[in-house]
């Protein structure tokens, strides 16, 4: 879409990568002038994102709260700096927040081989929770990193890269308790967690490894645009992690969560790519005092590349799903679901395309996790129009899903055909590609 921006007398029209620029009143020549993506708003009708009052971050911006950032330092600086006055981000080059290593985040005598001797289940078994001096060490150690790599997004706040390589490298984008935010053109390669916790007493007993730190979280907060960002495990993928207790020594968390009460969100044009768990919306299944009627989330034109599960998993919320591709690698085949429906979710998926490989199962790509129904029709899989909610019920009988979310999304610029989603969506989505 070409979204338009006033500002007094000016008018802004987007047009490929350039803007014209125009008097309102005028009647001469329109001139170009470089593209500001920290002007552009979420346009009307895109969206939950869209409502009300809409979703235009810091396009306010006066000159000295406009900041162009090199490192994770300065980045945090910014965001500090002017509180909630309308602020432009512009990250230039990829800036690491954790470029010292995990070494330097270590504290109280923490070493993982030691905690993998302390913890061993022949030694410490499966029916109590790790504790003692490592368990100590390693929260203290977890602790600094935490300071380090989470950075709060203030209310009225826009953070774009510049360029088609610019983003954030392990830092968590942390939107919490706060209103109109945007993220553009960011490429964000997940926070690795360089201190998991084993847990003994997880999954049945037989133990599993659990990670902080989601790439971007939206907590509590209301109208968000998360646009044009490319989002990926990057040089740290899960395939690589080692095994420790028969079990991959996770040391990732999701890619973009939106939990606690978060309300009005736009994800379009995304690339997320690579990665196990992508997005909760909703991640309580008590929270209906916070999370009942909010949770309105539209998804559209994001491409899912590698991804395990949860794009998204759904608990409560509106959530309005259409003209994504999502791509299943063989690796995956097995052992992935698209859409996760789980408590009070109002589910509509429509107009998407899926592709697998030979052999997977259609029916996977439903997971019921609670009995809520959903909408899901006009989604094509292998090029093929295909009813997900049929292929499910008949292809996983424990599983019976019913159809109906009870709404019918209104906040949609344009739906195109899923057919040409594939192409549309891999010629247009990510960071690099705002044109």
């Amino acid at each position: 879409m070409r979204p338009r921006i006033w500002h007094a007398h000016v008018m802004t029209s987007v047009v490929g990568c350039t803007a014209l620029v125009l008097g309102v009143t005028g009647t001469g020549v329109a001139s170009a002038a470089p593209r500001d993506l920290g002007r552009e708003i979420l346009t009307t009708g895109d969206g939950w994102g869209s409502e009300g009052a809409g979703t235009t971050g810091g396009s306010a911006a006066d000159a000295s709260h406009v900041y162009t950032v090199t490192t994770w330092a300065q980045f945090k600086a910014a965001l500090r700096d002017g509180g909630d006055a309308p602020k432009i981000i512009k990250v230039k080059g990829m800036i690491d927040a954790v470029s010292q290593g995990c070494e330097a985040f270590v504290a109280g005598g923490y070493d993982l081989q030691q905690y993998l001797k302390d913890y061993d289940p022949a030694v410490w078994g499966n029916d109590k929770v790790a504790s003692g001096p490592q368990e100590d060490a390693r929260v203290a150690s977890a602790a600094n990193q935490d300071s380090e790599i989470k950075a709060a997004v203030p209310s009225n706040t826009t953070i774009v890269g510049v360029g088609k390589n610019s983003g954030i490298l392990g830092g968590s984008l942390q939107i919490k308790g706060v209103s109109n935010v945007i993220l553009r053109n960011l490429t964000i390669e997940a926070p690795l967690d360089c201190f998991p916790k084993w847990d003994p007493t997880d999954d049945n007993r037989t133990g599993n490894w659990n990670s902080e730190y989601d790439a971007v979280v939206v907590y509590g907060t209301d109208h968000v645009w998360i646009d044009h960002n490319t989002l990926t495990d990057g040089r740290y993928p899960d395939s690589e992690r080692p095994v420790y207790f028969g079990k991959v020594f996770q040391q990732h968390d999701g890619l973009t969560d939106i939990v606690r009460g978060s309300n009005y969100v736009t994800v379009s044009w995304n690339r997320f790519q690579n990665h196990d768990k992508n997005m909760l919306i909703g991640n309580g299944d008590g929270l209906a005092t916070t999370d009942a009627d909010k949770l309105k989330v539209t998804m559209h034109h994001n491409r899912f590349d590698g991804i395990l599960q949860r794009s998204p998993r759904v608990r409560f919320g509106q959530v309005d799903v259409y003209n994504n591709h999502y791509v299943v690698t063989e690796e995956q085949k097995d052992d992935y679901y698209i859409f996760g429906v789980g408590i009070r979710s109002q589910l509509h998926a429509s107009d998407n395309a899926i592709s697998l490989p030979s052999g997977a199962s259609v029916g996977k790509a439903l997971k019921k996790w609670n009995e809520s129904p959903l909408t899901a029709q006009n989604n094509y899989v292998n090029g093929k129009l295909t009813d997900l909610i049929a292929v499910h019920n008949a292809e996983v009988p424990g599983e019976i899903l019913q159809s109906g979310a009870g709404w019918t999304p209104t906040l949609r610029k344009k739906v195109d055909s899923p057919r040409a989603v594939p192409g549309i969506v891999g010629a247009h989505a990510g960071a690099g590609k705002v044109c």
